[in-house]
């Protein structure tokens, strides 16, 4: 049997109270909403819990439980909420370049949606931290596009799309991508890898992340940072386990999670050099 979403109990989640319809308008102010008010947070694999991507289990977790995720958890939810909604969507999956050289050879570990509205085709991503898109973009290159913090824009050289955003006045490429629609088997052997793998900087580090509508936050192991859009950013160091459960309940506002591992998994998170 199908998962059916509380679409209500979603949109009471993100805090949204506009008109709820398949269109562009809608669209957008929902991504915005999401990105606000689900953070991206890697609590479970730190944990070494299973990340599950089953519906059910993804919207317990993020709508009901007053968790977040990162990208495989907050696309797939959000692909459910626009299929409820009357959307023709569909899951991308990407290889992040994030940080890394433009040449880089990197794994398939990011999902992304594409959505058809009236013969247009558009892109949202509620999932990618930091860097989370606050809207959707037209699925259209080389052009410049607005949303609600950094322009963002699209390049394709031969079925090579990637995403990039300007960053203190560079385009930085977020990861690359086909237009090739992905089947749901594709994100669970994703996201196993992405969630158990050693090598995975999932399973070591605390990231947490939210994209509000002046601000982006963020916090990597204890590093918290606040990047104001067009302004320079705030940095400072958590010092104790108490510190960083508050930043992540107050600033992040995450419900966290009842694990006897926690504590220590937090105080064991290095310092910034």
């Amino acid at each position: 049997m199908s998962h059916a979403i509380d679409l209500n109990a979603y949109l009471r989640r993100i805090g949204y109270s506009g008109p709820v319809q398949a269109d562009i308008a809608t669209l957008r102010g929902l991504a915005t909403a999401h990105v606000a008010a689900i953070p991206f947070e890697n609590l479970g694999p730190l944990l070494r819990v299973p990340v599950s991507l089953e519906p059910d289990a993804v919207e317990r977790k993020l709508v009901h439980e007053g968790r977040g995720g990162y990208c495989f958890e907050q696309n797939r939810l959000f692909l459910d909420v626009l299929k409820a909604i009357g959307f023709e969507v569909s899951g991308l999956i990407a290889r992040v370049l994030w940080m890394l050289p433009e040449d880089a050879e990197t794994a398939q570990t990011h999902m992304l949606l594409r959505i058809e509205l009236d013969g247009v085709s558009w892109l949202a991503d509620v999932g990618f931290g930091s860097m989370a898109l606050s809207g959707a973009l037209r699925l259209q290159a080389e052009i410049p596009q607005v949303t609600g913090n950094e322009p963002f824009r699209l390049l394709n050289h031969a079925g090579d799309w990637r995403m990039q955003a300007l960053v203190r006045g560079e385009w930085k490429t977020l990861y690359r991508f086909d237009l090739q629609p992905r089947r749901d088997i594709d994100y669970v052997v994703a996201n196993h890898y992405t969630s158990t793998y050693p090598g995975s900087h999932f399973l070591h580090g605390l990231i947490a992340a939210r994209t509000l509508a002046d601000r982006r936050i963020g916090l990597r192991n204890r590093e918290f940072a606040v990047h104001p859009t067009g302004g320079e950013s705030v940095r400072r160091t958590l010092l104790g386990v108490a510190e960083i459960k508050q930043v992540l309940q107050e600033q992040f506002a995450i419900r966290l999670p009842a694990h006897a591992d926690l504590d220590r998994r937090l105080e064991a998170l290095p310092t910034p050099a």
